[in-house]
């Protein structure tokens, strides 16, 4: 047992979910005083010392999965399988049982029947295929949109249901059968794992973790992880710079001078001395390309600034398309996915054909706010700089920087597409004090943390 758990934290690790050494400890700990044949208070033992955030729950629960009822190999699976009596004559007769099971919402019975499935209708054989291709095997036998119609026709009675009522039903049999699909997944997973090993299926099957999310590449489920995360990821951020600021302010000890002032009291030290520095806060200047390709990416770096205005002693965003529009004063507002809303509706940025034009938007910028960049100014350009093979204005960029202390460019493309096709990214990275992949929440946070 203490082998596999050490394995399965170092899976853990490695899957970005952070467990120390003391969490190790303190699971093993707990183990002493809970029934370790339940799996659930196992599990739930573990998690409780283990996870310390609820978007870090996903991985833990996949690879407790493949790590905890794993280890025997295929020859067992085949033996438990072949002894075991409780095994479907055929799919309709599975099918009214997994209907009596979801109609009382049983639970236990619908995880053994998830089992019982993909011991019958979907046996994981080879370890030639993936998880998916033996799912598609389970559903292919039993047809899951069929036993929701069943349901509903069984529950709802026209005379004493209204349509609230039916829709409710619905709703709850629906996360019935996803509790259900979700079962069959991890009987699949743990399958698989007894065939090639629970090491090499996790790096195959692990969720990435909500910092890990690409922002250009997120599905909807995913979007609504990212904004869970952000905010309190941001905040902690913030507390932490407005700290190390803090610090930065009182000064390193001046040993020289601390000497020197304990000559009177004998050479006791009682009165140290700083050499203290000056921190100003700088001003921020954040462009924003909202063009569908990245308009996910820049929505996420707008909510991280924002948690960072009181850095700053003033900021300044705009965003674009093909024109550029100033929206500081709706990013004032208390409620920030409300701000990003309005920005959607009433944002003035496009002024032909709604496709990014980084030249047009970049010399709209200098226009307007040239004359009051100065060398307290940091400006932040977030986009792709895919420019529709328009004219590029690099100059602009060149401009910025000769007037401004920094200029940075977050780009949520992989590096090794940057200049090709209709990118500009080479063009503008000259100019720029450095161009950097910030592809999600992760390098968003390190960028930060290194730049502010």
């Amino acid at each position: 047992m203490l082998d596999r758990l050490l394995a399965f934290t170092d899976a853990l690790r490695g899957a970005g979910v952070p467990v120390a050494i003391s969490d190790q400890t303190d699971g093993l700990r707990a183990l002493a005083h809970i029934p370790m044949q339940e799996r659930e208070t196992f599990r739930a033992a573990l998690s409780a010392t283990m996870v310390k955030r609820r978007a870090h729950q996903p991985v833990f629960d996949t690879m407790f999965d493949l790590y905890f009822g794993t280890g025997r190999g295929p020859d067992a699976l085949a033996q438990a399988d072949a002894e075991s009596e409780d095994v479907p004559g055929d799919p309709d007769e599975f099918m009214q049982r997994l209907a009596e099971a979801l109609l009382r919402g049983d639970d236990e019975e619908i995880r053994r029947l998830a089992r019982l499935a993909v011991s019958s209708f979907g046996r994981v054989e080879t370890e030639r295929s993936g998880s998916p291709y033996f799912e598609y095997r389970v559903y292919r036998a039993l047809d899951l949109d069929e036993l929701l119609s069943k349901l509903m026709r069984e529950i709802v009675d026209d005379d004493a249901f209204n349509a609230l009522e039916e829709r409710l039903w619905k709703d709850e049999f629906q996360a019935r059968l996803d509790k259900f699909r979700g079962q069959v997944t991890s009987e699949v997973r743990r399958r698989l794992a007894e065939h090639r090993g629970a090491e090499h299926v996790a790096k195959a099957v692990t969720p990435p973790l909500p910092e890990d999310l690409e922002f250009v590449r997120a599905t909807r489920d995913e979007v609504r992880e990212l904004k869970r995360a952000v905010t309190p990821l941001a905040r902690r951020l913030a507390t932490r710079l407005a700290i190390k600021r803090k610090h930065a302010r009182r000064g390193r000890l001046d040993v020289r001078k601390t000497v020197r002032a304990s000559l009177s009291t004998g050479g006791v030290p009682f009165d140290t001395r700083f050499k203290h520095r000056r921190t100003a806060k700088p001003e921020l200047y954040l462009l924003c390309d909202i063009s569908g390709s990245v308009s996910a990416f820049a929505r996420f770096t707008l909510m991280f600034v924002h948690a960072f205005q009181a850095q700053f002693s003033k900021v300044r965003s705009f965003v674009f398309v093909d024109a550029l529009d100033e929206v500081t004063e709706m990013l004032k507002a208390e409620d920030f996915l409300a701000a990003i809303d309005q920005i959607s509706d009433t944002a003035d940025v496009v002024r032909f054909d709604g496709h990014s034009d980084y030249g047009h938007s970049l010399e709209n910028f200098f226009e307007r706010c040239g004359s009051d960049l100065s060398p307290r100014a940091s400006v932040l350009i977030l986009g792709d700089a895919r420019n529709n093979y328009r004219d590029p204005a690099s100059w602009v960029v060149r401009e910025i920087k000769s007037r401004s202390k920094r200029v940075y460019w977050l780009n949520p493309e992989p590096e090794r597409f940057w200049g090709t096709g209709d990118s500009v990214a080479d063009e503008y990275r000259r100019y720029c004090d450095q161009m950097i992949e910030v592809r999600n929440l992760r390098q968003l946070q390190a960028f930060i943390e290194r730049v502010i």
